[in-house]
């Protein structure tokens, strides 16, 4: 990943390269103190991403997002602020923000924000390209019901930032079993059969079905995990995030996602264990997705 850092503050400017440079996410290849200065830079150079501050003096962070858009960048950006005041954030995300990254700032939270969105970057693209490679292999009929099943599940988990995990990928190919058995209803069969669909569709056989059926129940509790402290991050930024106010509600238990929203205001930096209730992650996203589909329908 390229990144470009544009704060007045040069003490969080070193730090935010030191971080992505240590931490081996990505080059930094460029910087500035404020936006006025960074325009033509960006815009000659490219990056894929712009960790842009929100207040700076002579040019803002929303003036300069929109001067840069208007001069057709396309690439994305992430916020770094201490501001709480909810107007300015709800300004900020209308304006294509991807991520808001606390001031002061913290390594952890760093790292986890920019792990997650390269993982989005790179998965969108490799998506992009296995959708244009499948249109020329599969019938019509065939591929356009899987790809409508992938991506509206696709589409979903990465509203709740999780698109990279690994678990995420087992969890679309849940579905489209599912979908492909053509039954009506939509209560999800045993949690156990399904591991154990998605083992065997994976090519699993034998003893192995139900070792890799455990390795799947794992990384799908990861990502849902992941999803959990994602959306608490969300809530803790701006409360009336729209992704926060529609998926927390519907996928977790709101008490838990209160308890994960305390821990990131605390900035603890202990281990974050979280209760989630898989079967209920999994039923909603399986309705939502049959929702979604039969209305494309």
């Amino acid at each position: 990943m390229r990144y470009f850092i544009i704060d007045d503050d040069m003490a969080s400017r070193k730090m935010l390269e030191k971080i992505i440079v240590e931490e081996e996410i990505g080059h930094v290849i460029g910087v500035a103190e404020n936006g006025q200065k960074a325009i033509q830079s960006i815009l000659s150079t490219r990056p894929d991403f712009v960790l842009i501050d929100f207040l700076m003096p002579e040019m803002d962070g929303i003036e300069t997002i929109e001067q840069l858009r208007m001069q057709g960048f396309k690439g994305k950006f992430i916020m770094i602020s201490q501001i709480v005041n909810k107007e300015m954030v709800g300004e900020a995300y209308e304006k294509g923000v991807e991520f808001f990254i606390h001031k002061p700032i913290n390594r952890i939270e760093v790292h986890s924000i920019l792990k997650r969105t390269a993982e989005q970057f790179h998965l969108k693209h490799s998506l992009l390209t296995i959708r244009e490679s499948l249109a020329h292999i599969e019938s019509p009929n065939f591929s356009q019901r899987l790809r409508s099943v992938r991506e509206i599940a696709l589409s979903i988990l990465n509203d709740m930032g999780i698109i990279g995990e690994v678990g995420s990928k087992d969890m679309v190919l849940m579905l489209e079993i599912l979908m492909n058995r053509n039954n009506s209803s939509t209560v999800l069969p045993p949690l156990k059969e399904l591991y154990e669909a998605v083992a065997i569709s994976k090519g699993a056989d034998g003893d192995n079905i139900k070792k890799e059926s455990k390795s799947i129940e794992q990384r799908i509790r990861r990502a849902i995990i992941a999803a959990l402290n994602s959306l608490a991050s969300l809530g803790t930024i701006d409360y009336t995030n729209p992704k926060f106010e529609y998926y927390a509600p519907r996928y977790f238990d709101l008490q838990e996602i209160r308890v994960q929203m305390k821990k990131i205001e605390s900035d603890s930096t202990e281990t974050m264990k979280a209760k989630i209730n898989i079967k209920k992650f999994l039923q909603v996203l399986y309705v939502e997705t049959v929702e979604k589909f039969r209305q494309q329908s």
